[in-house]
């Protein structure tokens, strides 16, 4: 036996999840994604989204909406008749009408340990607060944000000096064989769903550009923190005098260090930058027009001595 699943998904995180469930043999009768964004070196390509291009491939056909307010566009979901909705990072705020145009609902992949961090960017979100451990969470989703019934949970633990993307890609992993356990589970009728708790709820607001400085007036802890929750994307960064001007530069890695002095100094020669208490350590940088660099590269061609100071 297999479902009839429409899958709703656009980033790459939502991809090994398609593939896994195409693989499983269920039956994708349809692909929902984001329409085509400009992109390219102009802007002035349409870029399909990375969904949209694994779903041509698979030979499955993809629709792209720009919204769900056009009652065609919910009568072409339920014509569809499928057995239920597999929804992964799709992007787009869902309606009743669609969330119960299926037999059995629609069912998320969610990137936290619900109820906490709900919303957004829980994995940058998680890290940024500290984290020791996050998860993928499969929930029958319903009207509020990030609020239904758990379906199936799967741990993950954070390492200390884990960025980012490199949870995104193990989440991006873990996610796809929950969901195609899940999917098992529920075509045997054995998907116990469990109301979230009310208490530990935090929601995960979207990354502003605003809060991507770095202050070093923090704790090394926190300044640590904030560094790989914003690595790769969209990048943590300072300002420091290269040949006579300010120049921006991300930071995509660091360590703490145990070393101590005025916050925003540079304390060595190997990139121990003072914070409030402690320091920390910067391993990989990234200047504007340029690559990612490790810290010894970098400084290569960016001398950086000791007594610097960034801001």
């Amino acid at each position: 036996m297999s479902l009839r699943i429409i899958f709703m998904g656009t980033p790459e995180f939502s991809v090994p999840t398609l593939r896994l469930l195409v693989d499983a043999g269920h039956e994708i009768v349809a692909v929902y994604t984001q329409p085509p964004r400009p992109g390219g070196r102009r802007g002035l390509d349409l870029q399909k989204s990375p969904v949209h291009q694994a779903a041509e491939l698979l030979g499955l056909p993809v629709f792209t909406p720009v919204n769900f307010k056009d009652p065609a566009e919910r009568e072409r979901f339920a014509a569809f008749k499928a057995d239920v909705g597999v929804v992964v990072a799709y992007g787009l705020l869902l309606p009743e009408a669609i969330l119960n145009g299926t037999r059995d609902g629609c069912y998320n992949g969610h990137a936290s340990l619900l109820p906490r961090w709900r919303g957004a960017a829980p994995i940058q979100r998680a890290i940024m607060a500290g984290d020791e451990k996050t998860g993928m969470m499969v929930m029958k989703m319903e009207k509020g944000l990030d609020t239904g019934a758990v379906a199936l949970t799967h741990e993950v633990e954070i390492g200390p000096n884990m960025t980012a993307g490199e949870l995104h890609d193990r989440l991006m992993q873990v996610g796809a064989k929950a969901m195609a356990e899940a999917m098992v589970k529920l075509e045997m009728n054995d998907l116990p769903l469990t109301p979230q708790p009310q208490e530990g709820v935090l929601y995960a607001a979207k990354i502003d550009k605003g809060e991507t400085r770095i202050d070093f007036a923090r704790d090394a802890t926190d300044v640590h923190n904030h560094i790989r929750g914003l690595a790769p994307f969209p990048g943590a960064w300072f300002e420091v005098e290269i040949g006579g001007k300010p120049e921006r530069v991300k930071v995509l890695g660091s360590e703490l260090a145990q070393r101590q002095g005025a916050a925003g100094e540079l304390l060595t020669d190997d990139l121990a930058i003072a914070c409030a208490s402690g320091a920390v350590r910067l391993t990989r940088l990234q200047k504007a027009g340029g690559k990612p660099l490790a810290a010894a590269d970098f400084l290569r061609g960016t001398p950086l001595g000791a007594g610097t100071r960034l801001s």
